[in-house]
């Protein structure tokens, strides 16, 4: 039985991309067969897996609008376990396209339900806003990773995520779970991160990892290499880290 966990914050800048591509690379280095879906017309996790867009002729635009099939999106053995369905900037547009559609909120649901049973995990990236893009990750995930960047503002915007994540559960999609949050862009040089993690823990009763995700530089250049950081820079401390996250996932099953 396959799980698929949506990578989700409508606040930007948080390591929602770098979550996603680490985490599902690392899950495949277990040897789990991962399917990771770009979501965000940045296309970031896309590049991130180095998938040349500008090269790259179906992606998830043309998944949702049907025309393409979720065999035609497939970019097989990305890297060893690890399938991509690739974003491009015209998914922008679909907010609009996907207007007058009927179930706009499931097309991605209905594509994925597809090739479900051929993945142990299905990591789905979503843009940082609430949109028709990211109600689709949600309603196709069995649950949310919420990243949380150690910063003065971060219990702002989880407050209203946590109320969007309501809202889906009471319209769209009953039995979506909160899979955990995890801390990224920690800075232990600063009494500011360990704050603002202290905070978090006192005032939200949900699963919140073990691992934590420091700042650290090997992270930040990976993505203009195209590759995961255990790739990149396998004994990095943002490698371990997100090695660590793999494990805490795959034992919470």
């Amino acid at each position: 039985m396959s799980k698929a966990i949506v990578i989700s914050n409508q606040k930007g800048g948080v390591g929602k991309t770098t979550t996603a591509i680490n985490l599902a690379a690392c899950l495949a280095a277990k040897g789990k067969l991962v399917l990771a879906v770009d979501m965000d017309p940045q296309g970031n996790l896309s590049s991130g897996l180095g998938i040349d867009r500008d090269e790259t002729d179906n992606t998830v635009y043309d998944l949702m609008l049907g025309e393409s099939t979720v065999y035609d999106c497939l970019h097989k053995g990305i890297i060893k376990n690890l399938d991509v369905i690739p974003s491009s900037v015209d998914l922008s547009a679909a907010e609009l396209e996907l207007a007058g559609i009927e179930g706009k909120e499931f097309l991605l649901r209905e594509k994925i339900d597809e090739i479900r049973e051929y993945y142990d995990y299905i990591i789905i990236d979503s843009p940082p806003s609430l949109n028709v893009l990211t109600l689709n990750g949600m309603t196709t995930a069995d649950s949310v990773l919420i990243p949380i960047q150690c910063e003065y503002y971060a219990l702002e915007g989880l407050t209203q995520l946590m109320y969007t994540i309501q809202l889906v559960r009471e319209r769209l999609h009953p039995d979506l779970e909160i899979e955990g949050v995890l801390f990224t862009m920690f800075d232990k040089r600063t009494s500011l991160s360990q704050q603002v993690a202290d905070n978090v823990r006192e005032n939200l009763d949900q699963h919140i990892y073990d691992t934590v995700i420091p700042r650290n530089v090997r992270l930040a250049e990976a993505p203009s290499y195209g590759m995961p950081i255990h790739l990149y820079a396998p004994k990095s401390v943002g490698a371990e880290s997100y090695d660590a996250l793999a494990e805490e996932v795959i034992q919470g099953e």
